[in-house]
């Protein structure tokens, strides 16, 4: 087979999307069944097993183009959203309903199952999720949006669709700070260095990939002088990214600390070198 990257490439040696014909080689060719994330997230893996590490995860409301399930209830797809291939669980995807309105615009919110804040909680929904909005209520002076799943969220930690981004990746970036370590992890529960970027530059109406190494064609090459960075910029190293904060301190998802921290940029650079990968690159994202 024509070697290609698994991570982005719909095809397998037994199966690929029909519309990779004639590009790579497989034993069969299949059209994509659209279907959504149905559960706040989804871990996305290379192979169907919950033995294998995460690579990602797919967000509620999302779209997956799905190529095949299994008898054993995996189902291998590509995220709409990046372009991610893999295994997920094929209870955890709902068939496409309406179109989604709203995206979470809040580090995490709640869903409730009637418009109460005090109402036992039935799900919860993480940064860029993608719901329906069917009304809005108001109970006791709080506004509630109603989904179309029947529970209710804060109206105020939702934004349409169509709403003017956010302009400061790092500022939400930071609204994550002290959120846990998670490999291959893109909620509020858990994260790692380049899906706390994904998800910052997503919230800014920004197009990223997922992984680190993906992140290294984003945006404009910046001088590895370091005078010349400016907050929003990307340091990237093999495996590693970060924001640049100010001129004194990055902000990244780390396995030193296991969480989303501040670094201070002299110490921290030193740190990542001696470990054995210097800076690679240094990216402008934001014009």
């Amino acid at each position: 087979m024509t070697a290609f990257d698994r991570r982005l490439t719909a095809a397998r040696p037994d199966l690929a999307a029909i519309h990779l014909e004639g590009e790579v080689i497989a034993e069969r060719y299949v059209l994509a069944t659209p279907m959504r994330v149905a559960e706040p997230a989804v871990a996305v893996r290379a192979e169907p097993s919950t033995r294998t590490p995460l690579d990602t995860q797919a967000l509620f409301g999302e779209t997956v183009k799905i190529y095949d399930i299994t008898p054993e209830g995996w189902a291998w797809g590509q995220l709409e959203v990046d372009g991610y291939v893999g295994w997920m669980p094929a209870d955890a995807l709902a068939p496409i309903g309406p179109a989604a309105t709203h995206r979470v615009s809040a580090v995490r919110a709640f869903c409730f199952p009637e418009a109460s804040f005090k109402a036992p909680i039935a799900s919860w929904l993480s940064m860029n999720a993608r719901v329906t909005v069917e009304r809005v209520v108001e109970a006791r002076g709080r506004l509630y949006a109603e989904l179309d799943t029947g529970t209710f969220v804060p109206a105020h930690q939702l934004k349409t669709l169509n709403a003017a981004p956010e302009t400061d990746p790092v500022a939400v970036a930071e609204r994550f700070l002290e959120t846990p370590y998670l490999w291959g992890g893109r909620t509020s529960m858990g994260l790692d260095c380049s899906g706390l970027v994904q998800i910052a530059l997503h919230a800014c109406g920004l197009a990223c990939p997922r992984d680190s190494d993906m992140q290294e064609i984003v945006g404009a090459e910046v001088s590895r002088y370091r005078a010349d960075w400016r907050r929003g910029d990307l340091l990237l190293w093999d495996g590693h990214v970060a924001f640049v904060r100010d001129a004194n301190t990055m902000l990244h998802a780390n396995a030193k600390d296991m969480c989303v921290a501040i670094e201070e940029l002299t110490s921290g650079l030193a740190r990542i070198t001696a470990s054995g990968t210097p800076l690679k690159t240094v990216r402008r994202v934001l014009v």
